[in-house]
């Protein structure tokens, strides 16, 4: 398994170990003691599994209350996985980090809790798998703008075309107006 530090304090792109011979493949998907070891210590409560075609855009979703971390990956086709570090106190508070994840490389995000998440479909569709460390809180969920231009992500969106999104997507909330996750870094 093979840990990489990103540019957002605690946010860790994981590559597991993969055996594939002609019969195909086996990977640990989860292993508490490896991933306890590379910082990923909180009980998951939740599986979440989400199929998107090409040009859909989810996100950038945040738990005001109930914040939860994410240890995120794709089973089929390829995103772009955006996180945005909205805790308080955070170094990396306000900042962006963004990685294509493929079913073929096998990557995993690790996403702690008080950060928005979101992502962009690059192939005809994607499955995309998620452990959660808290359960879904639809009374406090934001969506925070993916086109903010204070946060000024780059999604690699071909120019004049527009992600297809949600009704709660289109109104997501300008970075101003974003409330900040308090709890510990």
């Amino acid at each position: 398994m093979k840990i990489e530090s990103t540019p957002l304090t605690g946010v860790t792109l994981i590559t597991p170990t993969v055996q594939s011979d002609a019969r195909g493949f086996f990977l640990e998907t989860w292993h508490a003691e490896r991933y306890m070891h590379a910082g990923i210590d909180l009980p998951f409560v939740q599986d979440n599994h989400s199929c998107s075609s090409q040009g859909i855009l989810r996100g950038l979703h945040l738990q005001t209350e109930k914040p939860q971390g994410k240890l995120v990956r794709v089973t089929s086709g390829a995103v772009f996985d955006v996180v945005v570090d909205c805790r308080a106190g955070s170094p990396s508070c306000g900042k962006w980090y963004g990685v294509t994840l493929t079913a073929k490389a096998q990557e995993q995000l690790w996403i702690p809790p008080g950060c928005a998440h979101g992502f962009y479909v690059l192939t005809d569709s994607a499955d995309f798998l998620y452990k959660c460390t808290d359960y879904y809180h639809p009374e406090s969920e934001i969506s925070l703008a993916w086109d903010d231009p204070t946060i000024g992500i780059e999604w690699p969106i071909a120019e004049g075309e527009a992600p297809e999104l949600s009704t709660k997507d289109r109104s997501g909330v300008q970075w101003q107006d974003c409330p900040l996750y308090e709890g510990l870094i």
